[in-house]
């Protein structure tokens, strides 16, 4: 039974930053083995074992209950296509990350929209009428349901006050009583993928991470699938059957060693260029544009990356300038089901990545990718709200200064080819990103009506003056506008802390380049193997002693190394990895220990990792083992 489930999810205000001291490591693996007792306890609530698999729409939707959520059926459907024949503890963990359970807040928000008196009360009879008819309909028998409650019902009313209570303090009972079992059964503890097996975390347990308000739609690539994350954490008790030690001892990087160096006449080339960003969700997973590149004629081509600059004080560059960047060109090809790997940019000059090399004629996907690494939820918290809107002695509403620098910012941020002007096209990915829906051609329209437009496209004081007219559409409130800020990567003191600006540039030598932003879209297939291919063939193999079939690619560079598991046997294979003895560095899984499983005749990415502080030195020391 879902209950207003589609009422709007705030961002979590807990943001957390890497850093070296225990204390920091200390309490995010306590967050992570809270949030994975959790999943635990409920799916065994249901299983008898964590390697059995939910075989039903009817099953995840119990299990999504023991764990304190509330699926609607168009959750459910999200995740339980036509195609799904199963889905397995990992699956479970990854979609708990991406729905966070209901608060009372969001609850009584729902309930308080058709109350507008604010009685604290709805009459039976418009609860019903309400619920069998708006949005996702309730059958009757479930309204009668809520009805009968005695505790919550007087008088033909009902007192939704005490209904969100009673809802809150049920689930969190659920929770609670799923996990007590838990730790009380030693045979069931024994089934948990952890990797402290007999500790019991303090307190119940709840999601580690909440979903932005606003899932971007996929608008391209639709060949490409989506990937699927297949890590969870190990127990202690297991054995090992084979162990890979890697040791890689990195210097102190300098800005004088760029080994990225531009064309002498690359001044005389063609250019084009394009912007995009990488926005952080909740569950730490990466949502970023993706491009088509059209090469003319075969052509000597210089093509880099780097995070956009957009700080307006000299001499303090944005936060997010050290955030790693990289991209992975496909050539389409009409006689290949998959896009082929052409290169990447693995060299470097201060914060640009970049590649040099021929290019033959036709099309490519541009893919970025950043590894996670630097790119994370903050734990920083945020002690003073900032002010978006304020009145004028007229009583007419203003944007603050901060706020406008902020649209500004944003601006220049969509503005994906640089010419100061929005085209509808633009506009739509910023509109898929923030609301979830496109404007359409009607819409657009009105849009340049009434806001300040050049050849048809939406200036910077039009987009600053349409957020001015939905602040006024909501009578000064700001719940919409930091919607708008969160979904962008904007924390409550109004910095980007949860997203990278970047920008594009091809150079060809003998032709103009075309590169257009084709989709908004989280990580994909595509990618993964892009990323496994340029680690196999560029990196070093190790082969599982005793296993032949399972090799080790560990792939370096100066910034960053990167650990591929590749399976050429027709068993799965799980890998425990073990970091806990390397310094000054940090993995984009955020553990210094987890496992992954490795479906057979496949290749996976184990982990990336990058230096704390790349200006001093950092040791790698990976230890991998097969899991018995």
């Amino acid at each position: 039974m879902a209950i207003f489930s589609g009422s709007k999810s705030s961002l979590s205000n807990q943001k957390f930053t890497l850093t070296e001291g225990s204390e920091a490591k200390k309490s995010q693996n306590s967050e992570e083995e809270v949030f994975y007792m959790s999943c635990r306890a409920a799916y065994l609530s249901v299983f008898r074992s964590s390697l059995d698999s939910i075989t039903s729409k009817e099953q995840l939707c119990l299990v999504l209950q023991q764990a304190g959520r509330n699926p609607s059926q168009k959750v459910l459907n999200k995740y339980w296509t036509s195609k799904t024949k199963g889905l397995n503890f990992d699956d479970f963990c990854v979609i708990l990350k991406k729905e966070n359970p209901a608060t009372k807040t969001e609850l009584l928000k729902a309930f308080q929209k058709i109350d507008p008196g604010n009685t604290g009360y709805i009459l039976h009879e418009d609860l019903y009428k309400i619920l069998t008819t708006r949005g996702e309909k309730m059958s009757q028998e479930e309204v009668k349901t809520i009805i009968r409650l005695a505790d919550v019902n007087n008088h033909g009313r009902l007192d939704y006050n005490k209904f969100c209570r009673l809802f809150i303090a049920t689930k969190e009972q659920c929770l609670k009583t799923a996990v007590e079992k838990l730790e009380a059964d030693g045979k069931i503890r024994q089934q948990q993928f952890g990797s402290h097996a007999g500790k019991s975390p303090e307190g119940t347990a709840s999601s580690a991470s909440k979903p932005s308000p606003r899932t971007p739609k996929k608008t391209g690539l639709d060949s490409i699938p989506k990937k699927v994350d297949r890590s969870s954490r190990p127990s202690s008790a297991r054995s090992y059957k084979a162990s890979i030690s890697s040791i890689i001892s990195m210097g102190a990087n300098s800005a004088k060693n760029s080994k990225l160096i531009e064309p002498n006449a690359i001044k005389e080339w063609q250019c084009a260029q394009s912007k995009g960003c990488f926005f952080l969700e909740e569950n730490n997973e990466i949502i970023t544009h993706r491009y088509r590149l059209h090469i003319p004629q075969k052509s000597t081509v210089h093509l880099t990356i780097k995070p956009l600059n957009l700080s307006q004080i000299e001499g303090k560059p944005s936060q997010w300038i050290s955030v790693d960047t990289a991209l992975y060109v496909l050539k389409e090809d009409d006689y290949e089901e998959d896009l082929q790997l052409v290169c990447f940019t693995e060299l470097r000059n201060k914060e640009t990545f970049g590649w040099k090399g021929e290019m033959g004629s036709g099309v490519y996907w541009l893919i970025p990718f950043t590894s996670g690494c630097r790119l994370r939820k903050k734990r920083k918290p945020v002690t003073a709200e900032a002010k978006l809107v304020y009145r004028d002695e007229s009583k007419d509403l203003v944007l603050t200064k901060e706020f406008r620098a902020v649209l500004s910012d944003i601006f220049d941020i969509i503005d994906l080819d640089g010419n100061g002007l929005l085209s509808l096209e633009e506009y739509n990915f910023f509109e898929l990103r923030t609301s979830g829906e496109k404007c359409d051609d009607d819409a657009w329209a009105v849009c340049k009506e009434n806001f300040e437009t050049k050849k048809n496209e939406l200036t910077k004081q039009g987009f600053i003056d349409l957020n001015l007219m939905e602040a006024n559409d909501r009578e000064g409130d700001p719940d919409d506008l930091w919607v708008t800020l969160e979904s962008m990567g904007y924390n409550r003191a109004l910095e980007m802390a949860e997203a990278c600006p970047f920008i594009i540039d091809i150079y060809a030598e003998k032709c103009k380049p075309r590169i257009k932003a084709a989709s908004l879209e989280a990580g994909s297939g595509q990618l993964e193997k892009a990323i496994c291919k340029s680690v196999i063939l560029k990196g070093e193999a190790k082969v599982m002693d005793g296993y032949e079939h399972v090799i080790i690619h560990t792939y370096k560079s100066d910034t960053r190394i990167t650990s591929v598991v590749e399976n050429k046997s027709t068993n799965k294979v799980i890998i425990h990895v073990n970091n806990e003895q390397s310094k000054n560095c940090v993995s984009n899984r955020g553990l210094n220990t987890f496992a992954v499983e490795v479906p057979p005749k496949s290749q996976t990415v184990c982990q990336h990792v990058m230096p704390l502080n790349e200006h001093q030195e950092w040791i790698y020391n990976c230890v991998q083992n097969i899991i018995a």
